[in-house]
Formats: C-alpha cells, sequence, structure tokens
C-alpha cells in the first residue's frame, strides 16, 4: 500500500459549462500529466439539496441563487483524485480565472462559469467526498508508475 502521504485525496467538480463545453478530457488529463491517481468518478445531474450541503458557507450571498441555478443548470462530473500533497497542488492547478496557465486562466470565459471545483483544505476534502461518493464508490488500487513517480 502507499505511504500516507500518497494517500491524501481531493474532490474535484467539472461544473455544468465544463461537461456543456467538452472540457472533461483536458482536465481530467491536467491531473493525470501531473501524477495524481484518479480513484472515483461519476457523472450526475446535481439537486438543490446536494447543491446545498456542498455550498453551505455561501448560502447567504447574494449570489447564491444564481449559483444553484448554474450548478443545477445540466450534468456535472465529480471525481475524487490522490496522490502526495493534491489539495494544496489541485487549487494551484485550478487557480483563478485571471492566472493564465491555470485550469480556469485557461479554460473558464467568465467568474461565474469557472469550470471546476477543487476542495480547498484536507478536511473540507474529506467533508466533500462524503457529500458526492458514498465509501465503497472510491476504488483502492495500486498505480504502477509510483516509484517513478514519487522515488519510493
Amino acid at each position: 500500500a502507499a505511504p500516507p502521504a500518497l494517500q491524501e485525496k481531493t474532490l474535484l467538480l467539472a461544473k455544468p459549462d465544463a461537461v456543456q463545453r467538452r472540457l472533461l478530457g483536458i482536465i481530467i488529463q491536467r491531473f493525470e500529466r501531473r501524477g495524481f491517481k484518479l480513484v472515483a468518478m461519476k457523472l450526475l445531474q446535481v439537486d438543490r439539496g446536494l447543491v446545498d450541503r456542498h455550498y453551505e458557507q455561501l448560502r447567504l450571498k447574494p449570489f447564491y441563487p444564481a449559483l444553484v441555478a448554474y450548478m443545477t443548470s445540466g450534468p456535472v462530473v465529480a471525481m475524487v483524485w490522490e496522490g502526495y500533497d493534491v489539495v494544496r497542488c489541485a487549487r494551484a492547478m485550478v487557480g483563478d480565472s485571471s492566472a493564465v496557465g491555470t485550469i480556469r486562466g485557461d479554460l473558464s470565459v467568465h467568474i461565474t462559469r469557472n469550470v471546476v471545483h477543487a476542495s480547498d483544505s484536507v478536511e473540507m476534502a474529506q467533508r466533500e467526498i462524503g457529500f458526492w461518493f458514498q465509501r465503497d464508490e472510491l476504488v483502492a488500487w495500486d498505480s504502477r508508475d509510483r516509484d517513478s513517480i514519487y522515488g519510493l
């Protein structure tokens, strides 16, 4: 089994605009190229209850109704990625809409259509993964390239 440091997990959501614009392959490719391991993925139509749980801290913001409308406007692809420092790295890879070279900087066209969500802390990642996946939906598997990626 991988050392605990290599088993850190994060939630990544490809939001409705990413699915509509056929950006999934590019998003997944960036994580695979970085050496992270995909351990869960599903396509789903999100309901209001899941949006409310996931974005609980934003419920009182004035933009929240628009966020709900956006997140329920089409299918979302939820993914769990695993690897060393994956939470921090995923946040850096996602970036913001003005940061060229990041997923949002390269692919999003407007701040309200920002393509992806990534968990902002290890603790939040664990909570968010629980909103989107049952424990048995995460697949534990050994990647054959672990030694060449991490030198372990």
